[in-house]
């Protein structure tokens, strides 16, 4: 069984290519991106305005690229939360082919908390352990 229970279709657009004519190596950090996004949407943590409130600021990110994409290649980004801390997260992420499931990259980013309204990091919401945890079930 697959540890990601969230995917989220990846677009490859023709601007996506570099002059070798697959995926530039930085578009697969957009990817991620946009998957956890749909996920944070997903799971009722943010409504799609502000994040200025409760938000989450990026620290860290690591892609490690197993094969390259093409354009019109269809491909899904999985994502999870593998571990919450007291104030930071950390995210695991899979670019897919659609069709043959071959892994194309994986990747992990740590997001901390944030509230830019008082330039400083905040400890998770309970809401948001509560409803990450019963999405995934098993966190560390």
């Amino acid at each position: 069984m697959s540890r990601f229970r969230f995917y989220h279709p990846i677009e490859v657009r023709y601007g996506d290519l570099d002059p070798q004519a697959h995926v530039n190596n930085a578009s697969f950090l957009t990817y991620m991106e946009q998957a956890r996004i749909n996920y944070i949407q997903a799971l009722g943590l943010w409504d799609g305005r502000t994040f200025m409130e409760i938000g989450i600021i990026l620290a860290e990110a690591q892609v490690v690229y197993r094969a390259p994409i093409y354009y019109g290649q269809k491909v899904r980004a999985g994502v999870r939360v593998s571990k919450l801390g007291t104030k930071s997260l950390t995210m695991e992420y899979v670019l897919e082919d659609v069709e043959s499931g071959l892994c194309l990259a994986t990747g992990k980013s740590v997001l901390v908390t944030y509230d830019y309204h008082q330039a400083c990091s905040i400890p998770i919401p309970d809401d948001w352990r509560q409803r990450i945890g019963a999405f995934e079930n098993e966190i560390s």
